[in-house]
């Protein structure tokens, strides 16, 4: 069973996103609601791909961006941004600061998952 944690704010969005990915065989989602969260769940959660949103409370999906690529634990980890943020300089700042993938809202959730199956299958 492979493991996504899911990195957003709004619980509408956290629920869709978890619907999609739970819709696929073989995985599993686990759930923050903030950076902050996301930082104390990381230690106790081996996750495959992180999705994150940019706009958060505490600390938002940039920093969150820059602790796992600077983080040797985490380092790896396919990560992908999922926001609002629809500008091509948004979008270059997210893959310049180690992003993988950058989907704008709203998206496809099929796009999503095709995603999910390139980086982890």
């Amino acid at each position: 069973m492979k493991k996504i944690l899911i990195t957003e704010d709004s619980h509408a969005m956290r629920s869709f996103l978890a619907a999609a990915i739970e819709a696929m065989e073989g995985y599993a989602v686990v759930e923050a609601n903030s950076g902050f969260d996301a930082l104390r769940l990381l230690p106790r959660e081996k996750v495959d791909l992180i999705i994150t949103d940019i706009n958060m409370p505490d600390i938002n999906g940039l920093e969150l961006i820059s602790y796992v690529r600077n983080n040797p634990n985490y380092a790896a980890i396919p990560l992908f941004i999922i926001s609002t943020e629809s500008s091509e300089k948004d979008r270059e700042r997210g893959l310049a600061l180690g992003a993988d993938e950058y989907l704008v809202k709203p998206f496809d959730p099929e796009r999503l998952q095709e995603l999910i199956l390139e980086y982890i299958g």
